[in-house]
């Protein structure tokens, strides 16, 4: 398991969290999001960046992801091996 980032914005009305990435991310990786309050797993099934839809991205930049559940700004994004 691999930190690939940190959610910096929830939108719960969309269900999309903001998540700033310090390692790559691609559309089919599993991931594990730990936050205060939360943890689960889920499979990537769609990202954007600058609101345009991606497969993959890298260390740095700022995507967009819908999730499955409530989670919280701080929460640790991991990608399962």
């Amino acid at each position: 398991m691999t930190e690939v980032g940190k959610v910096t914005h929830y939108y719960g009305k969309i269900g999309v969290a903001i998540i700033e990435l310090s390692g790559s991310l691609r559309v089919g990786d599993k991931i594990k999001i730990e936050g205060n309050r939360t943890e689960f797993e889920q499979t990537v099934d769609s990202m954007e960046a600058d609101h345009k839809a991606v497969t993959e991205a890298k260390e740095g930049e700022v995507i967009g992801l819908k999730i499955r559940e409530k989670t919280s700004e701080g929460a640790t994004v991991h990608k399962l091996e």
